[in-house]
């Protein structure tokens, strides 16, 4: 048995370290190109896909209540679904949805370190320097459990700091007229419909469901993962808008636009000069650090679970956990092996501008939430079996969060390669359930 390695603190912390410190940083100018440079409507829509993440949370809290078997959401979907729904949702999380999302963090660290020092960012050195930092970080928590929750710790609080300054500095320094709708159309805005920044929106919030894969880690799990579930995304939803209308007050929803990923620097600038902004970006690549960190602890330890279950081939190996780490280390190989795979999807992708103002992140994320909506069921179906003690946390709850998920993915299909990506994931589905028939037979 796995020792209690996690405390409240670090399950909150990687909350809020893995949602915070990447999508604001660099998804900014996606939102307002889709808004049109409307803040006012940016802020609308964090708020609307709150609704999502804060309810999703309040409801997966139910389900974590309830047990302390290891595997986060797929032991919610073996225990209260089905052990097909489960190995589906394994296999989406597995193969699509963690390593997508990891290379486009790590993609960002190549961006944010080459600013730093002011190198050429081409296509290949920006990947290159984002499989190094992918390939870092899956050792440091190779090393030990506890080496990675530390680290999860720290990088929460240092990438607060960048936040909270350039947000500050907006408000006090910046135009708050800025938040006026704009009259005439930006060159650069995308006609597609302003509901279409939900995706990047969801990509922004995304990971605060990764703690639920450490769940049998944490000390008091039934009681503190719930907590955990509900603080950390509320603590988001009020640092995202302070930050999302501070940048912009700042420097103006145009040159947001027009800077792309640049822009947190040019406002660093702005406000401490050139040395000064080197000290802030350094905060802000260290924020994205705790970001991928936090994705990686919890994708490593995914082939265990499903292997635990029978769902995942060569089970055997990959049940067996490295005593002295306290990690399965064949499933974190295997981890490290599909994302290898990702980043070199990732560079073709970003190479030749396949998905437009987009990554191949984001419809992973939106198509997590179609998921999410198969456990807020079973929190309803619970309470019809008096397993769930009142109606707001066994109707209202669950029906807000799905409400809040259909949002997202309706958002989400405003993007042109939505409908080929969720075939591909389909797909994946699909060989999962082959591969649970051929096993079960």
């Amino acid at each position: 048995m796995q020792k209690k390695e996690y405390s409240l603190f670090t399950a909150i912390t990687m909350i809020i370290g893995t949602v915070i410190g990447s999508g604001i940083f660099f998804k900014s100018d996606n939102i307002l190109i889709y808004t049109n440079g409307s803040i006012k409507n940016g802020i609308i829509l964090f708020s609307l896909a709150a609704i999502g993440i804060i309810f999703g949370s309040l409801a997966i809290g139910v389900l974590a209540s309830k047990t302390t078997k290891a595997g986060g959401l797929i032991t919610y979907a073996d225990e209260f679904s089905s052990k097909k729904t489960a190995c589906a949702f394994g296999w989406f999380q597995v193969f699509i949805y963690y390593p997508a999302v990891i290379v486009v963090v790590s993609w960002v660290v190549g961006v944010y370190i080459s600013m730093l020092f002011g190198i050429n960012a081409t296509y290949e050195l920006t990947g290159l320097i984002g499989l190094v930092a992918a390939i870092i970080y899956f050792g440091i928590n190779a090393l030990s459990a506890n080496l990675g929750g530390y680290f999860q710790n720290c990088a929460t609080i240092i990438k607060m700091i960048p936040l909270i300054i350039i947000a500050t500095a907006g408000f006090i320094f910046g135009d708050p007229h800025m938040a006026m709708p704009i009259t005439e159309k930006l060159a650069t805005s995308s006609s597609v419909n302003w509901l279409a920044a939900l995706g990047p929106i969801a990509f922004s919030y995304d990971g605060w469901v990764v703690s639920t894969s450490i769940a049998h880690e944490i000390k008091n799990s039934k009681r503190n993962l719930p907590i955990a579930l509900i603080v950390g995304p509320i603590f988001v939803l009020a640092a995202y808008i302070f930050y999302f209308a501070g940048i912009s007050f700042l420097i103006g929803p145009a040159n947001i636009i027009e800077l792309g990923d640049q822009h947190v620097n040019v406002a660093a600038i702005k406000l401490f000069g050139e040395m000064g902004a080197k000290v802030i970006l350094i905060f802000v690549i260290i924020s994205v650090l705790g970001t991928l960190n936090g994705f990686i602890l919890g994708f490593i330890r995914l082939p265990y679970s499903l292997a635990l279950r029978g769902m995942f081939p060569m089970e055997e190996k990959l049940k067996k956990v490295n005593e002295k780490t306290q990690l399965p280390e064949y499933s974190a190989l295997i981890a490290f092996l599909i994302t290898c795979v990702w980043e070199y999807i990732n560079y073709i992708v970003q190479k030749h501008n396949l998905i437009p103002n987009s990554d191949v992140s984001e419809i992973p994320v939106v198509a997590s939430y179609v998921l999410y909506i198969i456990l807020y069921v079973c929190v309803i179906k619970l309470y019809l079996k008096g397993e769930v003690e009142g109606k707001i946390r066994g109707i209202i709850i669950p029906i807000l969060a799905i409400f809040g998920s259909l949002l997202i993915v309706i958002g989400g299909l405003q993007n042109p390669m939505t409908i080929l990506y969720f075939g591909i994931c389909l797909i994946v589905i699909f060989i999962s359930l082959l591969f649970w028939k051929r096993k079960n037979n």
